[in-house]
């Protein structure tokens, strides 16, 4: 049995993660809109968001932003053989950032989620590098 790499372990995680933010949303949305909203076609027009749905909803757009060059790079680096110590801590720490992250959003902290964002980027540029300087 070929044991599984921290990277694509992270990787898992990080789709629990983008699920969280999907699940989240839906559940504040239909709150403010409805179940009959929620089950119907959605074709009506809706007035703006309430303050903490629309937070979610800016904080899943921003991880699918970035979960495609996470997937890349965390595919990229296990399945090249190229993971090491320092491609699992970072992917660590990109889990790790956007796992704070979606609380801070949610609860509307201003400023903090910013660096907690460049935390999560820093690792995928380390493993991006990794991945393409080898």
């Amino acid at each position: 049995m070929i044991a599984q790499s921290p990277e694509i372990t992270v990787l898992g995680l990080g789709c629990l993660l983008l699920l969280a933010h999907i699940l989240l949303g839906a559940h504040y949305k239909t709150r403010q809109f409805g179940v009959n909203w929620n089950m119907g076609a959605r074709d009506e027009s809706l007035p703006p968001l309430d303050p903490v749905a629309g937070r979610l909803e800016r904080a899943k757009a921003n991880i699918l932003e970035t979960f495609p060059i996470a997937i890349v790079a965390l595919l990229g680096v296990a399945v090249t053989g190229k993971g090491t110590d320092t491609t699992a801590i970072a992917a660590w720490v990109w889990l790790g950032a956007r796992v704070v992250y979606l609380p801070l959003y949610w609860a509307g902290v201003p400023k903090l989620r910013t660096p907690v964002w460049a935390v999560s980027l820093g690792a995928l540029l380390v493993l991006l590098g990794v991945l393409i300087g080898g």
